[in-house]
């Protein structure tokens, strides 16, 4: 018979952040604002305490337990970080054939003119991002890295060079930098 050993794993809390947990769902508050998420899975307990997170699986854990204790861990920890720092990614648009012009619409992000194309490309920008566009450089900031990243991968791939030679086409609107 395995024998049953628990596996801890603790997060920090720095002093201008707070951390409350209802149920399964975790909600930190910070300087910059507030996030939340849902983190549920049977054999995983989290608790907060002393500015102290522990994260523990206590039922024999197998692998799949184990790194599932890890992205629970990278969640509370991109969270923190979120809310203290926030999270800024830098682009850059690049075009070789047709200048390319890049707008923010609400809550859309608009790319007019990309291989001359006479309807623009539209990307979604995802709630409580920041998307701001000056000359070739764009830069989207927000406290959530999940929804900052998906916002990026939203404007690389609505500038997808289709039906051209990719080597000859390289235009397009890139991640050039992560901060945060």
């Amino acid at each position: 018979m395995p024998e049953t050993t628990e596996i801890k794993e603790e997060i920090e809390i720095p002093n201008d952040v707070e951390v409350s947990l209802e149920e399964k769902m975790i909600h930190v508050k910070g300087e910059k604002g507030s996030l939340s998420k849902m983190l549920s899975h049977p054999k995983i307990d989290l608790k907060v305490k002393n500015n102290i997170v522990e994260i523990s699986c206590s039922k024999s854990p197998h692998r799949k337990e184990k790194a599932l204790m890890g992205t629970f861990a990278a969640h509370i920890r991109n969270m923190i970080k979120g809310v203290t720092e926030g999270f800024e990614y830098k682009m850059k648009t690049v075009y070789a054939h047709f200048p390319v012009k890049t707008s923010v619409e609400g809550n859309e992000f608009v790319i007019q003119n990309f291989l001359g194309e006479r309807s623009p490309r539209k990307a979604k920008i995802l709630e409580n991002v920041k998307v701001e566009t000056m000359g070739d450089n764009v830069t989207v900031s927000g406290i959530d890295k999940d929804k900052v990243g998906q916002t990026v991968a939203n404007i690389e791939r609505a500038t997808k060079v289709k039906h051209r030679d990719i080597r000859v086409f390289q235009d397009g609107v890139y991640l050039i930098s992560k901060r945060g």
